[in-house]
């Protein structure tokens, strides 16, 4: 709602250009891997979060329709999955990265054995460094023009499991992992083709992952008491 007000708003004022910012949770949620911009409309997005990628789906469209009928210069940019210094890392309302470190430093410093992580681990995700996506916002609207939505990521999956034993070494926790199967696995995979990207603006990613994580391992341990 506060998207197609913004676009509103802006056709009204005269503003020159608008940029939203999508998500990969509007793709189907059995999408053909790695996920195309083509493949957007081809099926139901996974129902834990489709509310959320079906309302940014909406933004698209008023973004179509504005350029269509009002020559409204308004793009729109799908992110995978973003992670980094200042993120959340609330237990309650954080994305895996932030949780898995949080869960693995306080294990760590009290000496538990193990740590709790939903899911049975198998899915993959695609990881974005925040630096990298500011650095693809920036370069979207400097040179792109155009209706179609347009990939961020970096064209790279990593099953949970993996990721888990990446933070694991990342913030010295040396116990082990109990998967929840009860609790919902997502999406069973997401990686992108970001040829889009590179073609139409010159983007690519350049922030390697271990290094990265280990970047949002340092913010965290000097802010988290804050």
């Amino acid at each position: 709602m506060m998207g197609v007000l913004l676009a509103e708003y802006g056709r009204q004022h005269g503003v020159e250009k608008l940029l939203a910012v999508g998500t990969i949770c509007s793709y189907p949620k059995f999408a053909p891997v790695p996920f195309r911009e083509e493949s957007l409309w081809d099926g139901y997005p996974e129902e834990t979060n489709a509310p959320y990628g079906l309302a940014k789906k909406m933004l698209l469209v008023q973004a179509q329709a504005y350029r269509a009928q009002y020559g409204f210069n308004m793009i729109h940019l799908l992110p995978v999955n973003l992670y980094g210094p200042g993120d959340n890392f609330h237990l309650e309302t954080s994305h895996v990265i932030p949780a898995l470190i949080r869960k693995c430093v306080e294990a760590r410093e009290r000496g538990a054995g193990s740590v709790v992580c939903w899911g049975d681990g198998s899915p993959t995700r695609e990881f974005l460094y925040v630096t990298d996506c500011a650095r693809a916002i920036v370069l979207a609207l400097e040179r792109y023009d155009s209706a179609e939505p347009v990939n961020l990521g970096v064209g790279k999956e990593i099953a949970i499991r993996e990721l888990a034993a990446l933070v694991a070494e990342a913030t010295g926790f040396q116990g082990t992992f109990e998967w929840d199967a009860s609790k919902p696995n997502g999406q069973p995979r997401r990686a992108l083709d970001t040829s889009r990207a590179a073609a139409r603006f010159g983007f690519r990613a350049e922030v390697d992952f271990p290094a990265g994580l280990a970047a949002t391992v340092q913010w965290y341990l000097a802010n988290r008491s804050a």
